[in-house]
């Protein structure tokens, strides 16, 4: 098995916050990819067929934001490259709802740029990985050239709620854009899919789940207050709601790949 992750090229930054790349090129056991909240849309190409709350996944999707723990498992060999989206581009570069997408996702394989392009039998005939990156970062430039602005306001609060962990951290944005609670609620619902106060909260998850991760933490105490947990218990309760299992056992089961436990 072989993973790594990438930065996007500099002009696609805009659109891409990152990529994973996964190669599993002999078949032992069946591959549960774990799929829990990290407030990015994602489009994932794999050379295999998936599944996915049981029903089969196309070799290339659109997830939307995801709020339920979910699992895409894959039962052959197979190379998966994702590209984690920033938070408000589905309606913009694809055309789709971002709500309709939340916890769901599309099967590109039937939309018509795509098909009329034969991106998918492009990218499933190149074998090396690098050149099916290039496909998939020219597929986004081609998207981007097409693409609505984005609304200001939109990126303002994405980043805003993304580095700001206080507890009146929605009330001061509502401030700062000079609208209602309600004008909040609409403009994230329609341009992330989820509300702010959900997008705040799995950024809170997601900064901590990184540090969980990495090992750059003493103790899950000290994890919690660092990210703005009211305490551990809080903490543990917020990572079951997202991923299903507490920290312990994420710790346990990732244990033997990551040294840093």
């Amino acid at each position: 098995m072989n993973i790594i992750t990438l930065f996007p090229p500099p002009d696609l930054d805009e659109y891409v916050t990152g990529i994973l790349t996964i190669e599993s090129k002999t078949f032992s056991a069946e591959f549960i990819l774990p799929l829990y909240a990290n407030g990015c849309p994602t489009l994932v190409f794999q050379t295999a067929v998936g599944k996915r709350s049981g029903s089969d996944t196309g070799y290339l999707n659109l997830y939307g934001q995801t709020i339920k723990p979910e699992t895409l498992m894959i039962r052959q060999p197979f190379t998966l490259i994702a590209f984690f989206m920033r938070p408000h581009i589905v309606q913009s570069l694809f055309g789709v709802s971002a709500r309709e997408l939340t916890d769901n996702y599309l099967d590109l394989s039937d939309i018509k740029p795509i098909k009329d392009t034969g991106l998918i039998d492009r990218l499933l005939a190149q074998p090396l990985i690098n050149e099916r990156l290039e496909i998939l970062n020219g597929f986004i430039r081609w998207l981007a050239k097409q693409a609505d602005d984005f609304n200001p306001r939109v990126l303002f609060a994405l980043q805003y709620l993304k580095t700001n962990i206080h507890t009146s951290a929605l009330s001061t944005l509502q401030t700062e854009l000079n609208i209602s609670e309600r004008s909040l609620q609409r403009l994230f619902e329609n341009n992330v899919g989820i509300s702010p106060k959900m997008y705040k909260r799995i950024s809170q998850f997601d900064r901590a789940f990184k540090q969980l991760t990495d090992g750059k933490f003493n103790s899950l105490t000290e994890l919690a207050y660092s990210n703005g947990f009211a305490d551990q218990s809080h903490y543990i309760r917020v990572f079951k709601e997202f991923t299903g299992i507490t920290p312990k056992e994420y710790i346990n089961i990732n244990k033997p790949f990551n040294p840093k436990f």
